[in-house]
């Protein structure tokens, strides 16, 4: 048996969109990344939107995505501490997957120490300058209020109403992402703020759809996750360092 020592980070999958048959691909692919790491996972963490949407009603929860979960829970069931980061697009998680997985709900930053080095982990939305727009819809829709009001709604019409407004996003749409200079890297700007007050090892975030691993300090990285419709990409910790990896190419 390996000893169980890796940490490992991903985001982004966006499940369930552009259509049912490349989300299925993605599934598939996710499985297979899933099932090579499953022998040395201490932890994984799943920094937001692994869903393109998903709101738990009382009993019932968006259909699909079967194999995945069915391989996180085969994770989880072998020692493997799973840890789900709230996005933009799959905020609405409630307790469904900490009964079934028995994995830890994150709703905005967290904070962790591992072998010395520390961590600040974040979806990455609504953080750094601008975007007023979207923080006061993300206050909206994370109010009860509006939790409360969704959950009236018959899943046939809310999720499909959520599915259509979902032909928007940069995903359906393969909106490609470039980088930019670091100081218009709004997450850089954040990281650059939050390392004022204290020090991280390592800044990790997802949403921005692009892999990138920027020094924003002495001894301190902005870590981008990127995402799985084209890049595959995700982050591993041995121990001593993290390094961003792309799974299959």
């Amino acid at each position: 048996m390996v000893e169980k020592k890796k940490i490992y980070f991903a985001s982004d999958f966006h499940l369930g969109v552009p259509t049912y048959e490349k989300s299925r691909e993605r599934e598939a692919r996710l499985v297979r990344w899933l099932d090579s790491i499953k022998d040395d996972a201490a932890e994984l963490y799943l920094v937001g939107d692994i869903f393109d949407f998903w709101f738990e009603y009382a009993t019932a929860v968006p259909k699909g995505f079967v194999r995945f979960l069915g391989k996180l829970a085969e994770l989880a069931d072998h020692g493997t501490r799973i840890t789900f980061f709230k996005g933009n697009h799959d905020m609405w998680m409630f307790g469904y997957l900490e009964q079934e997985l028995g994995a830890k709900i994150i709703a905005d930053e967290l904070i962790i120490e591992r072998q010395g080095k520390r961590f600040y982990l974040h979806h990455g939305d609504g953080l750094g300058p601008g975007d007023a727009k979207y923080k006061f819809l993300k206050k909206f829709f994370r109010s009860k209020f509006c939790q409360w009001l969704f959950a009236r709604v018959h899943p046939n019409l809310g999720i499909g109403i959520a599915l259509r407004w979902s032909q928007n996003s940069r995903i359906v749409n393969n909106k490609k992402e470039w980088r930019k200079e670091a100081e218009q890297e709004w997450l850089v700007v954040y990281s650059r703020e939050v390392l004022k007050k204290e020090h991280f090892d390592y800044l990790v975030f997802g949403h921005r759809h692009l892999p990138l691993d920027i020094e924003v300090g002495p001894n301190s990285r902005y870590i981008n996750l990127g995402e799985w419709v084209n890049y595959n990409s995700y982050a591993v910790f041995d121990g001593t360092h993290l390094e961003l990896k792309t799974f299959e190419g």
